[in-house]
């Protein structure tokens, strides 16, 4: 249903901590100007952990309204409590979100049986198309292939965004089921080799401050140009790996307020980019040529 560079856009803040709905409106433009093909709204990347229910539902809700059609967003709703991940998934819904992307349970370590059962529950409970997001690095949980091979058989999970960084992981999901879901990669340093075996897109960091670049990447790795497609990579590759240097989001929103976009402002627990990062941050930016 999607493909190409989507980006987990980040949640722009005011210094009283409060959204930035204007600044919100702005990244928008940006990556419709920019060529990306989705925006993913209240993601790992827009601080969901840090934002109640209500916020949440008004970022989306926000983003569907401003969007206006011009580009497809996709709503996180993925909580580790399966009754909340129901409600967020109907507030989005309602909101008229294009899909909705659903993290792994984290902290309380589902067993794969336990995983199945709540993602089938989400999915009974509204018709909405859904993403699973497989990210074991953040979740202390991993969501094996066999498991997701069962999810792939209910209509409305149509992709999963694996997040493993593992090539072979991804091989294997587009071999066993790719023919029933869209496999999409949610690690920007291995995306341009999980394409490579048949991932169908980025849900993508290094898309807040580079959507040109990773939407060329993307459409270059899709269409078979693999030269074209190294080429950017090798460009953006300084960014995949710097903006992760702190605990995303902290790098990213850094950087993004560097392009004059939005605030400095964070959520606690998470706290401004350290000093110390500052200038390996600023000169992956350089290097892909975005200041």
């Amino acid at each position: 249903m999607y493909q190409g560079s989507m980006v987990a856009l980040v949640t722009p803040m005011q210094d009283d901590g409060s959204v930035d709905y204007a600044a919100l409106e702005r990244l928008i433009d940006f990556h419709v100007d920019n060529g990306t093909q989705a925006i993913i709204a209240v993601g790992t990347t827009g601080e969901s952990a840090t934002l109640d229910f209500e916020e949440h539902a008004e970022v989306i809700g926000r983003t569907v309204q401003y969007a206006d059609g011009r580009i497809p967003v996709i709503a996180g709703t993925g909580a580790n409590s399966t009754r909340e991940a129901i409600e967020l998934t109907k507030r989005a819904a309602e909101l008229h979100a294009d899909a909705c992307l659903l993290v792994t349970p984290y902290y309380n370590k589902p067993t794969q049986e336990g995983l199945y059962r709540h993602f089938r529950a989400i999915a009974e409970a509204s018709p909405i198309a859904q993403i699973l997001y497989n990210v074991p690095g953040r979740t202390a949980c991993d969501m094996l292939t066999p498991t997701v091979e069962r999810l792939a058989d209910i209509d409305n999970i149509v992709g999963i965004k694996d997040a493993t960084g593992d090539v072979d992981r991804a091989r294997e999901l587009v071999q066993s089921c790719g023919d029933r879901m869209s496999i999409y990669s949610g690690d920007d340093a291995t995306a341009l080799e999980h394409m490579l075996v048949g991932g169908k897109g980025d849900i993508s960091v290094t898309a807040n401050v580079a959507p040109a670049a990773m939407s060329e990447m993307c459409n270059a790795a899709l269409a078979g140009d693999e030269s074209r497609a190294r080429e950017l990579n090798d460009r953006l590759s300084g960014l995949h790996k710097k903006l992760f240097v702190e605990s995303n989001p902290i790098p990213v929103k850094w950087a993004v307020h560097q392009l004059g976009l939005i605030g400095p402002a964070i959520r606690l627990p998470l706290t401004p980019l350290s000093e110390q990062y500052q200038d390996s941050v600023r000169t992956a930016m350089r290097e892909a040529g975005i200041i």
